[in-house]
């Protein structure tokens, strides 16, 4: 078969899930399905992320930006599918076109503007939402990160159950407790951290749940803030009031400022290191379609303290510390008990290694294989 899988992610935005999540597919498709030709079609001229032999690229010319990214999506996706004379076309995100070429999978990582309603935006994001549960009707095959999110996506869209399968993610080679004492010093170093330290790593929109984890802080800080400072990793957007808060100012404001510290973006390949030298990972994200961070610190041997909302429990089982992500109080003595307590935090850290080998990129890429043979 030919399978042509549309490569927006992967041009414009390699580094964030859903681009990581396409080149994982890309790199181990050939290796569990070799009988099948892969071309992802991407747009403009891009530098992409390096990928294997097997895999042929078809570039477009397309520009940036919202309306372009419909516009590839919509004609010039299903276009280049109609030349290569795809037999399945992959959209690995969640923008199908309205009409394909070929036998249509989707991967639908969340439905957040469905659920949550802060994320419903103005008359432009709910426009594309409405394009995009209209086309996810017309897919074969809808394919969700947990189950969680399955539930959400039936529910939500109003798909037959027959049509929406749970292909889980995972964690990639490169998430491994082996400290390397050089890269992972170098890393340390790059970002000023102190030799322990509680990590956050993710985004800062409201869903991410920080000012619950701050204010958690209160209670953690004050205890242990001077051996374990709080460090949140990840680019923070301008605050607008609504979906983006000033977390800087919140922490001045609630008096844990000198015991927490904001590093900015960090480098892909430094996040290894960083997970490792933590002495716990804390999420408290209160909605995701899976949840890959407590997963990578898992995979990297560090105990995690996270939420019991939806996807995360059901990823991380009874590897993590579970926490309401409402209760505040309770987070806060989450973090102190993993810190604290070498029974807790060694159980964690063992548990969670071999929760997170249960989940590899080739299981990901083999299912997926089965969905494209089920669509064909």
């Amino acid at each position: 078969m030919r399978i042509v899988l549309n490569g927006w992610f992967l041009a414009h935005h390699p580094h964030t899930g859903t681009g990581r999540y396409l080149h994982a597919l890309l790199t181990h498709l050939p290796v569990v399905a070799p009988e099948h030709v892969y071309w992802v079609v991407v747009p403009g001229s891009n530098t992409l992320p390096p990928l294997p032999e097997a895999v042929k690229v078809q570039r477009v010319a397309c520009g940036g930006g919202h309306l372009a990214k419909i516009w590839f999506e919509q004609n010039l996706f299903p276009a280049a599918c109609r030349a290569l004379k795809a037999d399945v076309a992959h959209v690995p995100h969640w923008g199908p076109p309205l009409s394909s070429p070929a036998p249509l999978v989707v991967t639908v990582h969340d439905v957040i503007p469905l659920v949550l309603p802060d994320y419903r935006g103005g008359w432009r994001v709910r426009a594309y939402t409405a394009l995009a549960m209209a086309a996810t009707r017309g897919a074969g095959l809808v394919l969700a990160d947990s189950e969680a999110s399955r539930r959400d996506i039936l529910s939500q869209i109003g798909l037959p159950e027959a049509r929406v399968r749970t292909i889980y993610l995972a964690a990639g080679p490169e998430y491994t407790s082996r400290f390397d004492p050089t890269a992972d010093e170098a890393a340390r170093a790059r970002y000023d951290l102190p030799e322990a330290y509680v990590l956050y790593l993710g985004g800062y929109d409201t869903r991410k749940n920080v000012r619950a984890l701050l204010a958690a802080w209160t209670w953690t800080g004050s205890a242990l803030g001077e051996s374990y400072p709080l460090v949140l990793a990840g680019a923070q957007p301008t605050p607008n009031g609504r979906l983006f808060a000033d977390y800087p100012a919140l922490a001045r404001e609630l008096d844990v400022a000198d015991s927490v510290r904001f590093i900015g973006s960090v480098a892909e390949a430094d996040k290894p290191a960083l997970y490792r030298a933590a002495g716990a990972f804390v999420y408290p994200s209160a909605y995701e379609g899976f949840g890959l961070p407590p997963l990578e610190a898992m995979a990297c041997g560090t105990p995690v303290v996270t939420t019991n909302n939806g996807s995360i429990g059901e990823v991380v089982g009874d590897a993590a510390f579970l926490i309401d992500p409402d209760d505040t109080r309770a987070f806060g003595a989450g973090i102190i008990t993993t810190l604290v307590e070498p029974s807790v935090s060694d159980h964690l850290r063992v548990r969670g290694l071999e929760r997170a080998r249960r989940f590899t990129w080739e299981a990901t890429a083999r299912q997926t294989a089965e969905a494209y043979a089920a669509v064909a």
